[in-house]
């Protein structure tokens, strides 16, 4: 950490914003295998919440890696400050009030306690959600072709083929997409939200989305799969 440096407070609190948002900030952190379905259940979860008035945002595994971690690649020790960095972004958008969910690979236990001691020093709930999938299927799945790659070499520390994947011990919600539908698994996500009163109940849709479906979510239905993370 840098020297010669205070932390300076400012005038409004979290809780001030929390009460003009009508909502507090909390972190939906989803874990699981490339090929799993993070990114499309999180895609599918933000767009439920955002229709029924949460001020909600997703952070992507692939996305961040266009811009703030562009310059990590895939050593444990790149994975470590990947997920350090996001951390301490999802935890600044809980402390403005905005619920973020987070869809990375996220391969190791300790860096995930990380991530969930960040928030907890904060103040800012965090909700891990392991998107378990049998490796043969998420291996099956494969749309961008990044384990046939992984199985031939070509791509080294890869999750599952050459680096392990450590699953969640005790996560506070766990989904397989291979048995259910998309939007199941949201919604067991968002109820889990409601249940545990990080968020309240709203049953109006104030918000209208666009009735043309994003090219993701498209490509996933033709594929019979959900479109996922590479090596994040």
């Amino acid at each position: 950490m840098a020297t010669n440096i205070v932390w300076h407070d400012g005038a409004i609190k979290k809780e001030h914003r929390y009460t003009m948002l009508k909502q507090k900030g909390a972190t939906v952190w989803l874990t699981g295998l490339s090929g799993s379905g993070k990114s499309t259940v999180s895609v599918a979860l933000e767009q439920m919440m955002f229709k029924k008035g949460y001020l909600v945002y997703r952070l992507d595994g692939d996305n961040i890696r266009f811009g703030l971690n562009s310059n990590l690649g895939f050593s444990a020790a790149d994975r470590k400050e990947n997920i350090r960095r996001i951390s301490e972004v999802a935890k600044l958008m809980g402390d403005i009030g905005v619920i973020s969910t987070s869809a990375f690979i996220s391969p190791y236990i300790a860096d995930r306690v990380v991530a969930r001691e960040i928030h907890k020093k904060a103040g800012i709930p965090f909700v891990e959600v392991h998107v378990d999938v049998p490796l043969s299927v998420a291996e099956q799945r494969d749309p961008k072709g990044l384990y046939k790659k992984a199985r031939k070499g070509e791509i080294k520390n890869f999750t599952g083929i050459d680096d392990p994947y450590e699953a969640p011990i005790r996560p506070e919600v766990k989904i397989d997409t291979s048995q259910l539908s998309v939007n199941e698994c949201a919604k067991a996500i968002l109820d889990y939200l409601v249940a545990e009163g990080i968020i309240q109940p709203r049953e109006e849709e104030p918000v209208p989305l666009p009735a043309k479906k994003p090219v993701q979510a498209e490509a996933a239905e033709a594929n019979g799969a959900p479109v996922v993370n590479g090596s994040t």
